[in-house]
């Protein structure tokens, strides 16, 4: 088995998680600036044997596409070019930069510390990542 990866893409920053090999825990893995992502998740496909890749679906309260999902579908195009034989999944992820942010209260950390985007954006990632794994279980 491999890793799965997931994407929670954003036009700045994007965060990312992975599974371990038996694809059981999710963990955070890093927040890549956009821009760079594309040659991050070549690199990191070079070292790790990935075999799917999870892209986070924004979506309204009223189930219609967010603005955002014409940046993230032209994103999931030039991945699927880059790297053609790893597919992928989209998964709901409204509310997970609420989750993530309550998850930082929740563990203790301090107001400067919650306001790390960076660190949401990973934690987004891993509740995109835990919602997919808890789907397929």
């Amino acid at each position: 088995m491999g890793r799965i990866l997931a994407i929670d893409y954003g036009t700045k920053r994007t965060g990312l998680a992975v599974t371990d090999e038996m694809q059981i825990i999710a963990s955070g893995l890093t927040t890549v600036e956009t821009q760079d992502l594309i040659t991050f998740l070549k690199d990191y496909v070079a070292s790790e044997n990935v075999e799917l890749f999870v892209v986070g679906l924004p979506k309204q309260m009223d189930n219609t596409a967010s603005e955002s999902e014409v940046y993230i579908q032209k994103f999931i195009d030039q991945l699927s070019k880059v790297l053609p034989d790893i597919p992928v999944e989209r998964i709901d992820e409204r509310f997970t930069s609420k989750m993530a942010f309550q998850t930082m209260i929740d563990s203790g950390l301090k107001k400067k510390q919650r306001q790390n985007k960076a660190l949401i954006d990973e934690i987004s990632a891993t509740l995109i990542l835990q919602s997919y794994l808890a789907s397929k279980s």
